[in-house]
């Protein structure tokens, strides 16, 4: 949930399951705080908790192994230009490489997410924090946080098929649509391959799924644009670290500087 202070957008802290809690506070994996929740090893405001336990951080008191919950840990937010091939999980057993994997050995025992996943032949910008209200808020739908991305397809694109795309078309059983379609490279003599697409919304592989119903196969797909912070000037496989206002202009629309 987001809301505005002096001017700016602050995270306010949700009420999360007990397990993601204590993963998020760096003292477990969620499926070792389910053991311990189930191990009567977890309290909340004095009374013994349950798995998948709602609890607000914010105005609760935890309680683990007699311990107080310990504070959140100072916030990292760092904006990726992820390259092909790399997938934005934490662990995945059929995966060798994840975009934790680019960055600094330092950061290796920080648990970090990702706020706004790409597919693994996509590239372009990520959100990696160790902040779980900021990366749920996010990625949240009713937040609508706008993403802009670049396709390349497989063959010249028709405009007259933007309508169908914003419109929307169900694809396996969901509705899928775009925001905004603008085709590129419209002073070439030819028609362009090239599209930009606006989002406010996000589905799995939606862009993807949506340009082969209508008959495109997407060769490349870069996100270029969170809110109002851009990826430019970040070599691929790269980061930077975000500035508190960088972070408040993730939620906004107006150009970063």
């Amino acid at each position: 949930m987001k809301k505005k202070m002096d001017g700016k957008t602050a995270i306010e802290p949700e009420p999360m399951r007990i397990q993601k809690l204590l993963a998020a506070r760096g003292i477990c994996s969620r499926r070792k705080a389910e053991t311990l929740v189930e191990l009567g090893k977890v309290t909340i405001n004095g009374s013994p908790a349950h798995t998948g336990q709602k609890v607000n951080p914010a105005t609760d008191r935890v309680i683990v192994n007699g311990k107080p919950l310990p504070s959140p840990p100072k916030t990292i937010c760092l904006l990726l230009n992820k390259p092909r091939g790399f997938v934005c999980t934490n662990d995945d057993p059929h995966e060798k490489r994840t975009i934790f994997d680019l960055l600094p050995k330092s950061m290796a025992k920080t648990r970090l997410f990702c706020a706004g996943r790409l597919d693994k032949d996509s590239e372009g910008l990520v959100v990696v924090t160790n902040d779980g209200a900021l990366a749920q808020s996010l990625a949240h739908p009713s937040n609508k946080t706008r993403k802009v991305y670049q396709a390349e397809l497989n063959k010249a694109f028709d405009p007259q098929h933007i309508g169908l795309l914003r419109r929307g078309k169900m694809v396996e059983g969901e509705r899928l649509w775009l925001d905004k379609v603008i085709p590129l490279g419209q002073k070439e003599p030819r028609r362009s391959r090239r599209l930009e697409i606006h989002l406010g919304h996000g589905r799995k592989r939606e862009i993807r799924r949506l340009l082969t119903a209508v008959g495109y196969k997407v060769t490349r797909l870069k996100r270029t644009k969170l809110g109002a912070v851009s990826i430019r000037r970040i070599p691929k496989g790269s980061f930077r670290k975000l500035t508190d206002r960088e972070i408040n202009l993730l939620f906004s629309e107006n150009p970063s500087s």
